[in-house]
């Protein structure tokens, strides 16, 4: 998200139903966005963390041209859907000396670069973990309505930026067996979210979700160069472990739908639209070498080989994607959506 998230992501948005007046030209008044890189807009900016996008390149295409600690060129999908859905302007970073008075009428973004299902891992980055964003989320909880729809995306900074590259854990546990444990943390928070822990039925928080599925983490420009073994084109053997992923939290979303009446659960595809964007021609791969940048230790103003138009290019660094790419997952999103929203 990336993507997810593009990773991954961990994604959550909200799309909250309030009648607050800066938000009454828009299809739903606020958005509430939650989960990693694929989401983040800044709020790492003021945690010392190395998972930082607040330097150039990052930002280049943005409307002010600066960095603004999105992990992309211009816009993520969240921002695009935000208009889409007739916002004229963004919810702040929680963590942000702007996140507060009018400005949060609109929304709040509690994600955070590096963080994930995994806890532990979100910690060891410095990231915000999901736990510590609800709890921000609860802050801001009494300005919600309890008729929400929530759009949730993790598992592609659980997978890229901690099992794959951490033998500690990828030696002790097969792709199988951590995808369950993510998924269990996974049906943990939508239970947080839903207030379902003390009762069986959603009485209030979440009770409309959409759960994106994980992105083809194997064509990632990382994933192909540090795990693909001179193999022509994706990595398979990381979309086989994604793809088995996606599956059980397809299946996890189908039972919490049943165990929890007043739920309702629609997974989202990622996974095609990205893989089909890489099966074309375009390039991908842009800020630097395309090879494991993702810090301002690889993707930085020196950087060497920054494409000069990133709107012909899938990625942006080596992890996630561009801005014309998240156009992409955003229109997919608002198609899969309506079902929710309607």
């Amino acid at each position: 998200m990336t993507i997810n998230s593009t990773e991954a992501l961990l994604v959550l948005l909200a799309f909250v139903f309030l009648a607050w007046g800066n938000a009454q030209n828009t299809l739903v008044p606020a958005i509430i966005t939650f989960g990693d890189s694929a989401v983040d807009i800044g709020n790492n900016d003021y945690l010392p963390t190395l998972f930082k996008a607040n330097y150039p390149p990052y930002g280049r295409d943005f409307s002010n041209h600066q960095p603004t600690g999105r992990f992309c060129n211009g816009k993520l999908a969240t921002d695009i859907t935000a208009e889409t859905l007739g916002f004229k302007s963004f919810a702040p970073a929680y963590l942000s000396p702007q996140a507060s008075g009018k400005n949060l009428l609109i929304g709040g973004n509690f994600a955070s670069a590096a963080s994930g299902n995994d806890e532990k891992a979100a910690i060891l980055n410095h990231a915000i973990p999901l736990s510590q964003q609800l709890k921000y989320y609860k802050e801001y909880q009494g300005k919600l309505a309890k008729n929400a729809l929530y759009i949730l995306s993790a598992g592609s900074s659980d997978f890229v930026q901690n099992y794959y590259v951490n033998p500690l854990i990828n030696k002790v546990f097969t792709p199988d067996h951590y995808s369950a444990y993510l998924v269990g943390a996974f049906s943990s928070f939508v239970k947080v979210c839903c207030y379902c822990y003390s009762t069986n039925y959603c009485l209030s928080g979440a009770r409309k979700i959409g759960v994106t599925s994980l992105p083809p983490l194997g064509c990632l420009p990382a994933a192909r160069t540090l795990f693909g073994f001179h193999e022509k084109g994706c990595a398979s053997r990381i979309n086989n472990d994604t793809q088995g992923f996606n599956k059980k939290i397809k299946s996890a979303a189908a039972n919490l739908q049943k165990q929890l009446p007043g739920l309702k659960i629609v997974v989202f595809d990622t996974f095609k639209p990205l893989y089909d964007l890489v099966q074309s021609p375009s390039k991908f791969g842009c800020c630097g070498t395309g090879i494991v940048e993702t810090t301002s230790l690889l993707c930085n103003p020196k950087s060497l080989g920054t494409c000069s138009n990133a709107t012909q290019y899938v990625f942006w660094d080596s992890v996630h994607p561009s801005q014309a790419a998240n156009q992409v997952l955003a229109d997919a999103l608002i198609l899969q959506g309506i079902a929710l929203i309607t």
